[in-house]
């Protein structure tokens, strides 16, 4: 049977209500529609807009049921069938997609105003968040990687809108590359759990996990989380992520803010079976953190305002898959929303932003700050910390809600706490102000922690690998401070163009990688055959 007769069937049926909203205006007969509203079909600007009017009422109505979804799964709670399940965590995401869905086609109707292949992005775009939306209804993880691939392979098409640039069909080719040997990691992954554990649903699977994982299935656990690193552009396969910001905006947008965000969802669904897995949840920390200092490093010596946010989205990246590896999924959930949102906003503001940076130097150059104000910036940075993670404790406890902190909850926090640092040097301007809405934000962050933990994602044991995060976080804090304090100096001299060149792991990887599959060549006229990388 499709659902199991004592679950109700019409909750779970939501799930996958807003994939089908999205869908519907995907397939539509767009000519025939036009006719009927008085739309000329041999223009093909208007025609256009009217595609785009489709894809905003469509993704209206994938956002509608989104709503009703969250709803449904508040007040019915968590429901779960053979192939489908409703629950807060996917229902959220679900609207998350939703949402920076539609912000991305409202904003791409004017990006590409005039554009060749317009239409055929509006299609794409629709087809993309299909995908997305179906992958956190699935209860079983064969439609669930049926889904993630089919939005790999969806996004893949908008990535190499301009065919024209020889560097956009060198990192669409590259995208491609990788996300395959992401989706053979996860079939080898999935034949591996299916063969020893005789199931593929996510709630048997989490059940099956509590008792212990045999060897096989660690191994296949291993292996998704090593799709989810190469899908969420993980060193050494970092580089396609950075070089396809020759895609228009709005699709920039929607890989950094949605799609390149699916691994860290299955990661949290399968929180429990990745937390009994040591194989998972040491490749996830070590690359993770791995990941996230090279990138960070690399961010900084960026000009590009995009480029610079595709080295961001790598190291947040990064960072969401120590969260997993560390047994944190609530952390993780709510680190993909918050990333997601800042994402879309910073690629959508990106030519605002870059007048409004020109302006504030040009009123008021930065000043450089001194080893010894950081350091007092990353101690009350702490401290505030600590006294908003003591108080939320208190008050969980005065509401009868004990509190679960683990080291690797500990470290995680301390990490979050010394981004507050640079807002806290001695000297700064409003530094009580500053301070109090550290504090403010600190409490807002621990308070949300307790409340996702065990609820948007299931409890999972915390994992020993905290001290690889404090040694590999520890080194960024110790670099950023000693470079930010001498940019001129030695050090920063020598890491620049390493730092700048991704540590060269992209190189070496592609000359390598092309040798095998070669990118295709166009013969059309006037498109160039893409260039490998010199040797």
């Amino acid at each position: 049977m499709f659902l199991p007769v004592e679950l109700p069937v019409w909750p779970v049926l939501f799930a996958l209500l807003p994939a089908l909203c999205a869908l519907s205006a995907a397939v539509l007969p767009l000519r025939r529609l036009a006719r009927l509203a008085g739309v000329r079909g041999r223009d093909d600007r208007a025609l256009t807009d009217f595609a785009w009017r489709i894809a905003q009422r469509g993704l209206d109505l994938a956002l509608a049921a989104a709503l009703v979804a969250v709803a449904i799964a508040a007040l019915q709670g968590p429901v779960a069938g053979d192939w489908l399940r409703l629950d807060a965590a996917g229902a959220v995401f679900m609207l998350l997609v939703a949402f920076i869905g539609r912000v991305v086609v409202r904003y791409a109707a004017r990006n590409l105003d005039g554009q060749p292949g317009a239409r055929r992005a509006a299609r794409g775009l629709l087809l993309t968040l299909v995908a997305a939306l179906a992958v956190p209804a699935a209860n079983h993880l064969l439609p669930l990687a049926l889904a993630w691939s089919a939005t790999g392979l969806a996004l893949n098409r908008l990535l190499g809108f301009f065919r024209e640039r020889p560097e956009a069909r060198l990192a669409v080719h590259k995208h491609f590359l990788v996300a395959r040997a992401a989706d053979v990691c996860l079939a080898a992954g999935l034949v591996l759990l299916g063969a020893s554990l005789g199931t593929l649903r996510i709630d048997e699977l989490a059940a099956r996990a509590a008792d212990g994982l045999p060897l096989a299935a660690s191994a296949g656990v291993a292996l998704v989380a090593v799709a989810a690193l190469l899908q969420g552009a993980q060193l050494p396969v970092h580089g396609w992520l950075v070089q396809v910001m020759e895609a228009p905006t709005p699709f920039s947008a929607l890989l950094h803010a949605g799609v390149v965000n699916l691994g860290g969802f299955v990661l949290i669904r399968l929180a429990p079976v990745v937390a009994a897995s040591p194989l998972a949840t040491g490749c996830l920390v070590v690359v993770g953190c791995a990941t996230a200092v090279v990138a960070s490093l690399s961010m900084a010596t960026r000009v590009s305002v995009k480029v610079a946010l595709a080295w961001s989205t790598c190291a947040q990246m990064g960072f969401m898959f120590v969260e997993c590896g560390l047994g944190a999924p609530g952390m993780a959930f709510l680190h993909l929303v918050a990333h997601s949102l800042y994402k879309a906003h910073a690629f959508l503001g990106a030519g605002g932003r870059v007048r409004l940076a020109v302006t504030d130097r040009l009123l008021a150059p930065a000043a450089r700050p001194g080893a010894g104000e950081l350091a007092a910036g990353a101690a009350l940075a702490l401290a505030l910390a600590g006294v908003a993670a003591i108080a939320v404790g208190q008050a969980a406890a005065l509401l009868g809600h004990a509190s679960s902190w683990t080291a690797a909850d500990l470290t995680l926090a301390a990490i979050v706490a010394l981004a507050f640092a640079p807002l806290l040097r001695p000297g700064t301007a409003a530094l009580p102000w500053r301070a109090g809405a550290v504090l403010a934000l600190a409490a807002g962050y621990f308070t949300a922690h307790a409340l996702l933990d065990g609820r948007f994602a299931p409890e999972a044991v915390g994992t020993p690998w905290w001290p690889v995060a404090v040694a590999g976080f520890g080194l960024l804090m110790l670099l950023d401070a000693v470079i930010s304090a001498a940019p001129d100096g030695r050090l920063a001299r020598r890491l620049h163009p390493w730092c700048f060149g991704g540590l060269y792991v992209d190189d070496w990887l592609s000359r390598r990688a092309f040798r095998l599959w070669p990118p295709p060549r166009v013969a059309r006229a006037g498109i160039a055959p893409v260039a490998l990388p010199p040797a």
